[in-house]
């Protein structure tokens, strides 16, 4: 990935922090193509920042169901992405999401029985 722009078509304040269903980031990758993906969400595993995209095609969810896991920092304000290089790193943030995914299931879960 060579440059990454986080935008929101959305009017809020928290796209940057993956709290917004409209937030999305613009991936320039190594070969010069643009993907276009919608930001799940921002986690943290072992002391790091991570972010998981979600490919968009024309706008829409991608039906393939492959999630992009990124290393995420901000400097000065503003967010960066950097790839994941070390195996090991990436199956911790992985499996982080993962447990974040499981979270989220639950809680959608919960959330159907109260009804």
């Amino acid at each position: 990935m060579n440059e990454q722009d986080l935008n929101c078509s959305g009017n809020c304040d928290s796209c940057t922090s993956g709290d917004c269903e409209h937030a999305t980031v613009t991936l320039t990758l190594d070969d010069g193509s643009i993907l276009e993906c919608a930001i799940l969400t921002i986690f943290e595993a072992e002391g790091r920042e991570y972010i998981a995209l979600l490919p968009l095609d024309d706008g829409q969810v991608s039906e393939d169901g492959e999630v992009y896991l990124y290393r995420y920092k901000e400097e000065n304000g503003q967010p960066t992405l950097e790839n994941i290089e070390d195996d090991d790193e990436y199956e911790i943030a992985a499996d982080a999401f993962d447990e974040f995914m499981d979270e989220q299931e639950f809680e959608e879960m919960d959330d159907e029985e109260e009804s």
